[in-house]
């Protein structure tokens, strides 16, 4: 079978893949008028639901040259108006966030049907609830903080082992402490969306905007 043969079937494949949603939709009357209380709630269903991975979301990050990257991290906390992950700050995303900060992520459950979207301002957390979570993780997520340099080139999977064994003696018997260039990041929720998907794509979405320490909200078109 010849590539355009087979790109031709992938395309088709692709193109056909489709689902009409129909779990729930988003009543106007049952719109809080703080959106943090409706991430709340949705966060909840999504781990009662057994979805995989429920605190998983989409991070948007802009490069110095204003190219757009994008990665799933782990949403680790909500605290008032902002949301918590914890990543190395050498990484790509802590490089551009530092040079830019502000981000965008995305969560979907598509055991629910719904997405919600947020954009705001980052900044880092006190090392002290940075130090506060390393500390609840497990060991060996531990020292890979203190193995990895997050996004830099290594020779090949047994180098990176190697370290392993190295650091794990080097704490052999020690507590772990949090490394200076690991932790984490609140982003700021100045706006969020709701998205519910329903029949016919006529889906339900409501967007929250902050404006002058306000939550004002719209229902958008699908």
């Amino acid at each position: 079978m010849s590539r355009n043969t087979l790109d031709k079937s992938m395309k088709n494949k692709i193109s056909q893949l489709r689902e009409n949603y129909t779990r729930g939709g988003i009543e106007d009357s049952n719109l809080p008028g703080d959106p943090v209380v409706m991430l709340r709630r949705w966060i909840d269903e999504a781990i009662s639901s057994e979805a995989d991975e429920p605190n998983a979301m989409s991070l948007a990050t802009v490069s110095p040259d204003g190219k757009p990257n994008v990665r799933v991290v782990l949403l680790k906390g909500i605290d008032g108006s902002t949301i918590h992950f914890y990543t190395n700050y050498g990484s790509q995303k802590g490089k551009e966030l530092t040079l830019n900060p502000h981000a965008a992520v995305a969560f979907w459950w598509p055991e629910l049907e719904r997405q919600v979207r947020i954009r705001g301002p980052v900044e880092k957390l006190s090392r002290e609830e940075s130090d506060q979570y390393f500390q609840t993780r497990p060991r060996e997520s531990q020292i890979g903080a203190w193995v990895s340099e997050q996004s830099s080139e290594i020779e090949s999977r047994e180098a990176l082992k190697q370290k392993v064994e190295g650091v794990s003696a080097r704490f052999d018997g020690k507590e772990v402490p949090t490394p200076e260039f690991w932790g984490g990041y609140s982003i700021g929720i100045e706006e969020i969306e709701f998205w519910q998907g329903r029949p016919g794509r006529l889906h339900d979405r409501i967007l929250y905007e902050i404006r002058d320490g306000d939550w004002g909200k719209k229902r958008l078109q699908p």
